[in-house]
């Protein structure tokens, strides 16, 4: 199964299609985003070969991988440590919501290093006074040792 996964994923990129938007290379006012041609003598409303292909139907994922992340486990939205409980590590990875603080952050972040779940946002949520005394404290460290020499 996780060879099929993997194959299926391939796949997946592979149709990675970049639709441009009619008249993009044109004029630097018209964002990349894809927007459908409505203009009544636009070639590519026309479905010109040379003027670039349209989202159809079959430039779609598969199934079986759909909303999946690359590294091939579903992506779970957790925003406190309750979220964390029916979470399976062999299928499902998390990603931190955006509002949750640094301090439940690396509350949740070490619980779910000990449950092995894998974070696709990892941040380092310690407390940035803590990381300037510990600098302080081995700078010291360092001094002293270089006057015993």
């Amino acid at each position: 199964m996780a060879d099929e996964i993997r194959r299926l994923l391939k796949v997946r990129k592979s149709k990675d299609a970049r639709f441009k938007r009619e008249g993009v290379d044109k004029k630097k006012t018209i964002r990349d985003s894809w927007r459908r041609p409505r203009g009544l003598h636009s070639k590519q409303r026309k479905l010109r070969k040379a003027k670039g292909p349209h989202p159809t139907p079959g430039y779609g994922s598969p199934l079986a991988v759909r909303g999946m992340h690359p590294c091939g486990l579903r992506e779970i939205r957790v925003f406190n440590l309750k979220d964390l409980e029916g979470v399976d590590p062999s299928v499902q990875a998390i990603r931190i919501a955006a509002t949750v603080g640094r301090k439940k952050r690396e509350l949740m972040q070490n619980k779910a290093a000990d449950m092995k779940i894998r974070i696709l946002n990892w941040k380092d949520a310690s407390h940035p006074g803590q990381k300037i005394q510990e600098e302080k404290k081995s700078a010291s460290a360092e001094n002293t040792d270089e006057e015993e020499e």
